[in-house]
């Protein structure tokens, strides 16, 4: 359901540096503004501003962060996104999210940020599968592998097989719709051997997905 606001901590829970908390939909900067010590709601997409998370009802300090603005749909979940980055420690991360879904916020599935990409059309299938394959990634090939999936090669490519695979169908049906007339069309070895090059390809992309792992 794309009508709620999801949030969730985006890095692994331990002692650490930093943290970062999530928060993405229609409320997120509603949301913000309740608990972030300034008002975030009128100020520019791709901005960071330093303040305090504080717990509404208490008014006590949370944590000391760093928050940046999204606005959709130039965020990853082409939504409004907001990033919260704190202390890495288990203890603020926590209430810090617990406080984001106090205010009207619902905890997010696991990959539901990276299928709400794919939802509002950020990106496609392939390079959603690419975002896991980098985080679990184990050599530096699949690694590579992943981001040229993720810049939108493998999806370029595919769909220039099926434009092709496309193209030669059609030759193919008018052949056979239209044999008795003088038409201009493709000869059967050149239709060949342009279809021998397709597979060709899709070989390359397959060795390639299997270097890759």
């Amino acid at each position: 359901m794309l009508a709620d606001t999801i949030a969730a901590i985006s890095t692994p829970i331990g002692e650490g540096g930093l943290g970062i908390v999530r928060i993405s939909g229609p409320r997120a900067f509603s949301i913000a503004n309740k608990i972030f010590s300034k008002k975030v709601s009128r100020l520019p997409s791709h901005t960071i501003h330093h303040g305090h998370i504080i717990d509404p009802q208490s008014k006590e300090k949370i944590d000391e962060v760093m928050l940046s603005i999204f606005r959709k749909p130039r965020s990853f979940t082409a939504e409004n996104m907001i990033e919260i980055s704190g202390h890495g420690g288990i203890v603020p991360l926590r209430k810090i999210l617990e406080i984001i879904l106090l205010n009207g916020a619902r905890l997010a599935e696991p990959g539901e940020f990276t299928k709400r990409a794919f939802l509002n059309e950020r990106i496609d299938l392939a390079q959603a599968e690419a975002v896991v394959d980098i985080i679990r990634a184990k050599t530096e090939m699949g690694l590579r592998v992943a981001l040229h999936q993720l810049d939108g090669e493998l999806s370029s490519k595919i769909e220039g097989l099926r434009q092709e695979l496309i193209n030669l169908s059609a030759h193919l049906e008018a052949a056979i719709d239209f044999s008795e007339e003088d038409i201009e069309r493709l000869e059967s070895p050149q239709m060949l051997l342009r279809t021998r090059k397709v597979l060709r390809e899709v070989r390359k992309l397959l060795k390639g997905a299997e270097r890759g792992k």
